[in-house]
């Protein structure tokens, strides 16, 4: 049985979260919109605020007051730190203006912000930037055909993803316990990619996991999401099926009295066969499937296998008369989930290889029937493809 915690307020979890991290180095949180993520990171956040006292100047008496935090947080009110400017009269020069009185940017000026942004950006975009550290602004500019245009208002998406690497830059900071960052304790990341495609979940799980495994850091972690996919990245680049310093939980509030409860997932998050499936089933129906959709194919067959107690996972692979072991894809499945296929240049399929991943995802689910209402088209139908 799955071991569950019941707690009156979000002060409350926000402490046991706390306290639990005292011994653990990350904590990753799935929880459906509207339970309350985003203010359980501000309660974390207040919880870790401490006012101190000090001498205005030597030997006066007078003294200031300070309020001093511990958390680095990435969630909605991080976003609401940019802001546009979008130059209505003249119409040209647009430009991100930035909250000047946030310690968010507190390293702007001495620490060159954005030749630390701009290597994360570019894992991502095609749009460059420049930061006006006088007028507080940051200019996009993107070249197209040739041709450099400057002061461009990039989609929401490219917004949200450039504030996404600034704050990784900041994480990176105090990684390396830059002078400006030497207050914080703990990073509190929710829902960082509630706007982005699924390519772009597994793309910032897996960068962001690169980050937080560095073997020197000192950090404790925070991740909460309403994003199954992302979960599940987070939950396997992190290793929290085995790692005693990751723990995963579902949070969930009653309906009843307002409570939390913190139930823990287990080795493998409850929801990962549906949450992966669903996902390639998508990447197959619209035709963009890349190498690394074998990765994530193999994972759903081995853990299949496992619950129905095999031992390899070509046990799950549907027999053809021609190939009656299943070697032909088991040994396809293998070489393709096992090659150097970077998340973050993915190579398209071979139109062969495509046809033998949809027979194998095809004739999974039709030998392991899910709920048709995930998988609306009919296989049968879909079997014209191959």
């Amino acid at each position: 049985m799955k071991s569950k915690h019941i707690f009156a307020d979000l002060s409350v979890l926000a402490a046991h979260l706390r306290d639990k991290l005292e011994t653990m180095k990350t904590i990753l949180l799935y929880a459906y919109n509207g339970t309350g993520k985003t203010r359980l990171s501000m309660a974390f956040k207040d919880a870790g605020k401490k006012t101190t006292h000090r001498p205005f100047s030597v030997g006066q008496s007078l003294t200031i007051t300070e309020t001093v935090g511990d958390t680095l947080y990435f969630n909605a009110f991080t976003e609401d730190l940019f802001h546009w400017n979008n130059d209505l009269e003249g119409d040209e020069d647009r430009r991100l203006l930035l909250n000047r009185d946030s310690r968010f940017f507190q390293g702007l000026f001495e620490l060159e912000m954005d030749n630390r942004i701009r290597p994360l950006l570019q894992r991502y975009a095609d749009f460059d930037f420049r930061i006006d550290t006088e007028e507080w602004a940051i200019r996009f500019s993107r070249t197209v055909d040739g041709q450099f245009i400057d002061n461009i208002k990039v989609s929401r998406g490219e917004e949200n993803i450039f504030i996404w690497c600034f704050f990784l830059a900041i994480v990176q900071l105090a990684l390396d316990s830059a002078d400006a960052y030497q207050w914080v304790k703990y990073v509190y990341i929710d829902d960082p990619i509630s706007s982005l495609d699924e390519h772009n979940a597994i793309t910032v799980g897996s960068h962001l996991a690169q980050l937080l495994n560095k073997a020197d850091n000192p950090l404790k972690v925070m991740i909460s999401s309403h994003h199954p996919l992302f979960f599940n990245v987070m939950h396997n680049e992190l290793d929290a099926r085995k790692s005693r310093k990751v723990a995963a939980y579902f949070l969930s509030r009653s309906r009843v009295d307002g409570s939390y409860s913190l139930t823990y997932t287990g080795a493998t998050p409850f929801f990962h066969h549906v949450a992966i499936l669903t996902e390639l089933y998508k990447a197959e129906q619209s035709g963009e499937l890349y190498t690394y959709h074998f990765n994530m194919l193999r994972s759903v067959l081995e853990k299949s296998a496992s619950f129905h107690g095999f031992s390899n996972f070509s046990a799950c692979i549907a027999q053809d008369a021609d190939d009656p072991e299943r070697i032909l894809h088991s040994r396809l499945i293998n070489i393709l989930s096992h090659g150097n296929y970077s998340l973050f240049e993915p190579q398209p399929m071979l139109e062969e290889n495509k046809t033998y991943f949809r027979k194998i995802l095809h004739d999974f689910l039709k030998r392991y029937p899910f709920n048709p209402d995930l998988f609306p088209q009919q296989i049968e139908e879909s079997e014209e493809k191959l």
